[in-house]
C-alpha cells in the first residue's frame, strides 16, 4: 500500500514554494507515495484527514495560522503521523505560534550576510545512520541562525560567524542544519537548506530531504507494528495542556 504524504505550500513567494513543492512532490512519487499538494493552510482544518496521512510536509513561510490548525497538525503527529520539511516552510512559517515551534524544534532569527553567503555543511557522528555516507559540502546561500530545541539530535551543522555581525564577538558556535526529533509518536525530521528551488535540487540537499522524507514516513508503520505505550498510546493526546499560554 502506498505511504500518503501531503505537502501544503504558500506564504511568501521569495522562497519559491510551488518550485519547491514540486521538487518535493518528484521525490516522494519516485519512492511510491501518494501526494496531494495544498494551497491554503484551510488543509490542516480536518483533524482526522490528517490523522490518515503518514507524513506532512509543511512548506509555508511567514503566515499566520488559525491555533486550532496548529493543534490538528500536533495531534497528528503525536498519534504517529511525522513531519518533515526545511527551510523557511518549515522553521520560518508561524512566527507568532510558539506551539508550532515546539513541535518542530526551532525557529529562525537571521540570516547574517543575508543570501549569497558561502559556508560549510558538515555531516555530524550521531547515532542516526540518516545521513550516513554523505560528506561534507559547500552551499551559496543563506546561512541560518535558528533558536533550537535542546532535545533536538543534531545530524549537520554549520559554523558561525561568516559574516560580519552584532554576534561577530561570540565565540565560534557550529549552528544546526539538519536534525530529527520526536513529538510524541511521531517523528520530525527538518533541514535548514533550502531558500529557493536550486538549493533544494543540489544532489546533496535532495538526498538529505529524500532520505529524511522516508525517515520520517516509516515511524507510523513502526509504532502501529509495536506495542508502544507510550504518551500517544495512552489516548491523552488531545488532552494536553502544557502550552494553553499560548492559545
Amino acid at each position: 500500500m502506498k505511504k500518503k504524504a501531503l505537502i501544503v505550500q504558500g506564504g511568501w513567494d521569495g522562497h519559491e514554494p510551488e518550485q519547491v513543492a514540486e521538487i518535493y512532490r518528484e521525490l516522494l512519487v519516485a519512492e511510491n507515495f501518494d501526494v496531494e499538494i495544498a494551497n491554503t493552510l484551510d488543509a490542516y482544518a480536518d483533524a482526522e484527514k490528517l490523522k490518515a496521512l503518514d507524513l506532512i510536509v509543511p512548506n509555508w513561510t511567514m503566515g499566520e495560522i488559525d491555533p486550532q490548525y496548529v493543534r490538528n497538525v500536533s495531534e497528528a503527529v503525536i498519534s504517529g503521523v511525522s513531519l518533515a520539511g526545511s527551510h523557511g516552510g518549515m522553521c520560518d512559517s508561524f512566527r507568532k505560534n510558539v506551539d508550532w515551534q515546539f513541535m518542530t524544534g526551532g525557529n529562525w532569527v537571521a540570516h547574517p550576510g543575508n543570501d549569497g553567503i558561502e559556508y560549510m555543511v558538515n555531516i555530524k557522528h550521531s547515532s542516526s545512520p540518516l545521513l550516513e555516507g554523505m560528506n561534507d559540502f559547500k552551499v551559496v546561500s543563506e546561512q541560518y541562525y535558528l533558536h533550537i530545541d535542546p532535545a533536538v539530535e543534531v545530524l549537520a551543522t554549520t559554523r558561525f560567524p561568516v559574516a560580519e555581525g552584532p554576534h561577530t564577538p561570540n565565540k565560534v558556535v557550529d549552528m544546526p542544519v539538519v536534525w530529527t526529533k520526536r513529538w510524541g509518536a511521531g517523528r520530525v525530521f527538518y533541514n535548514s537548506l533550502g531558500h529557493s528551488a536550486d538549493i533544494m535540487a543540489m544532489p546533496e540537499v535532495s538526498l538529505m530531504m529524500k532520505r529524511g522524507f522516508l525517515w520520517a514516513a516509516e515511524g507510523k508503520t513502526l509504532y502501529r507494528d509495536s506495542n508502544n505505550h507510550s504518551y500517544a498510546a495512552s489516548g491523552n493526546a488531545g488532552n494536553y495542556t502544557g502550552m494553553g499560554d499560548s492559545q
